[in-house]
């Protein structure tokens, strides 16, 4: 009897443990992407970088690091959704921040881009 009961609870592990899959999402958004800009002031002659990141994960979430002079200055979370092409970037954690629309183009000297809905750069590929 013990081991018609063991049998049995093997089977039961190796049929639950089969029936859960996830699904594999290779959206092309998924990396991470920045757009980082350099700046001086004349009249310190100091130059100042900032630069931007999302990090985009197949979970249709992400995080989103805001830096300057390679210091992060802002850090949140964000979730990411795709319809026909277009992306749309929301950010609970920041409330005063409006959503990012784009889209990706990957035929660009450049490399791969996030551009907006009117052409304008948002961020490359790293």
């Amino acid at each position: 009897m013990k081991k018609v009961f063991s049998f049995l609870a093997i089977i039961a592990i190796i049929l639950v443990s089969n029936c859960s899959r996830i699904e594999e999402n290779n959206d092309p958004v998924i990396g991470i992407w920045s757009n980082a800009n350099t700046s001086s002031d004349n009249e310190t002659n100091k130059q100042t970088t900032s630069k931007q990141e999302w990090i985009f994960n197949d979970a249709y979430l992400g995080r989103y690091h805001d830096l300057q002079n390679g210091s992060i200055t802002m850090k949140t979370d964000f979730k990411w959704t795709q319809k026909n092409g277009v992306y749309t970037v929301s950010y609970p954690g920041l409330p005063d921040k409006t959503n990012d629309v784009f889209v990706i183009v990957d035929k660009s000297p450049e490399g791969v881009l996030l551009q907006d809905q009117n052409g304008g750069l948002i961020a490359l590929r790293e």
